[in-house]
Order: C-alpha cells, then structure tokens, then sequence
C-alpha cells in the first residue's frame, strides 16, 4: 500500500505547455503515472503527449475525472493557478519555487479550510515506487518497498532513497514537504500517514537546519510504534547562513542542527551523521 499517490491516482498537469511541464509530463508518463489532463489557459484544443489541454481546472476535471494537480506554473502566476486546483481538487502538488511567503500562507490556509492537501511550494513531489510519481524525481533511484521517506530537500531524499535501494531497502512512497519556509504540509502530517499505512515498516525523515519542524516532529515521534531514521543537513553551516532553501536559516541559536538531532535522539529516532549511513540505522531498526 502506498500514501497519496498510486495507479489509480488520476493527475493534471497545470502548465503542461510549457517547458518543464511537457518535459515532466513525458517522464511521469513513462513512469506509469495515469496523466489525464493538462490546463494551459488560452491554449484549449491542444495535445501534450496525447494528453488533452484544456482552459480551465474546472473544465478539465468535469471531462477526465482529475483528482490531483501537479503545478509547474511560473511564480508570479502560482497563486492563481493552485486556488483554482483547490476548488476542485483534493490534492495540489506544488514544483514551482520562488512564491512570495505571503501568498503561500494564503495557499496553505485555503488548502486546510478546504480539507484538502498542499505539498510544497518547492516540493519534488511525491512517488509511490513501481506505481506512480507525481513531480520531479528520478524515478529509476527507487524501488518498491517498505520504507517511508520523508523530506524537505529533494537532492538529499534522492541520494538516501539510492542508498536505500542498493542496501535492499525499497521505499512504500517518498514525500517532499518542500524546502519553503511556510508550506502546505508538514513532517507530522506525513508520519501520521506512515503510521498508518500497514506497509510502511520503517521511516526516514530528511530535515535540515533552519525552523522548527524537526523539532515538532520529533515530539509525534516520541509516542509512534514505528521506527525513525533521521539525518539533518547543514550541521557546519555559519549562524545566519542561508543555505539554498528559503527555509533553511538559523537564527538565535534556534534551528541548529545540533537543536533538531538532539531532539530526534531524544525522541528514539537513530540519527545518521552522513547521509549513506541511513541505511545501516534501518538495518539496526528493524
């Protein structure tokens, strides 16, 4: 059993006719991911890799059924095009990065008034292995299984989720938060949804400094039947040092590396110095 997204999961890609979104598209589709529409304003009529465009969310989920929206509209459009997703769909996937903090908050309060679910801004999707992706990830770095992924950075969830694989430990499903200082769904949110699904065995969680997120969820973690694997990214950056993600700075002496490794020890999670260690933490796990 995977969480969020699986064979039946019925996807649109908002837009489609541009670069990235008809490069995913290809590699979604190949992947096995049912894509069932495209929304492109102004550009109704059209194909994408036999997949029909369509001017609107509304129009394209009355005719094929959509029930999740990946975005890979540009910044200063987002906005527009994710409370247009929220209105008719139960789950928005967000690839796009740069959307101003303000219009995220807005994003997430709409998505949670809503009942529905948001991942990212900044997001490398989500992908059930040997089922489906909806996102940006190299599908061929992982492998059916029964290891729950988790993460804010997609470069790091790719390199654990290949070290997984080559030690034989496939994933259930891999999901990326995003790397944005607000977003729509957190670490809890997910190890909930782990702790849930009977073929999840075991969980990594992939943070890094800056927030308080690792912190949070290392408080859930303490009272889950499952067991965590972590590693935190950016235990030598400088205080107030901005690393990369736009949630990724620390301030104050809160949201160090050392702070959120402290308290996912502390919480019985085994927490990995290098990123290729996870696998051996796994092994001592389970």
């Amino acid at each position: 059993m995977a969480i969020y997204v699986n064979r039946e999961t019925r996807v649109l890609v908002q837009g489609i006719t541009g670069n990235q979104g008809r490069f995913h598209t290809e590699l979604m589709q190949n992947y096995g991911t049912n894509i069932v529409a495209g929304v492109t304003p102004g550009r109704a009529g059209q194909e994408v890799l036999g997949v029909p465009v369509y001017d609107t969310v509304a129009r394209a989920v009355a005719e094929s059924g959509a029930d999740t929206s990946v975005i890979f509209v540009p910044a200063p459009f987002a906005r527009d095009a994710v409370l247009e997703a929220l209105e008719h769909l139960s789950q928005v996937v967000v690839v796009t990065e740069g959307i101003p903090v303000k219009d995220t908050m807005e994003l997430a309060a709409v998505a949670a008034g809503r009942g529905s679910r948001l991942l990212g801004p900044n997001t490398a999707g989500v992908i059930s292995p040997g089922l489906a992706k909806v996102g940006i990830m190299p599908g061929r770095v992982f492998t059916p299984g029964k290891v729950g992924v988790i993460s804010r950075s997609g470069t790091l969830a790719y390199e654990i989720s290949l070290a997984l694989t080559e030690a034989g430990y496939g994933q259930s499903s891999l999901v990326g938060i995003g790397g944005d200082r607000v977003i729509g769904t957190s670490f809890i949110d997910v190890l909930k949804e782990f702790e849930e699904d009977p073929e999840t065995e075991a969980i990594v969680i992939i943070g890094e400094i800056g927030g308080q997120a690792e912190e949070e969820a290392a408080e859930y973690i303490k009272d889950m039947t499952k067991p965590v694997a972590g590693y935190i990214a950016g235990r030598t950056a400088p205080e107030g040092k901005r690393m990369g993600h736009a949630g990724a700075i620390i301030s104050g002496g809160t949201g160090t590396a050392e702070s959120k490794i402290k308290a996912l020890e502390g919480a019985g999670a085994g927490v990995a110095r290098i990123p290729t260690a996870i696998p051996e933490i796994i092994a001592e796990l389970i």
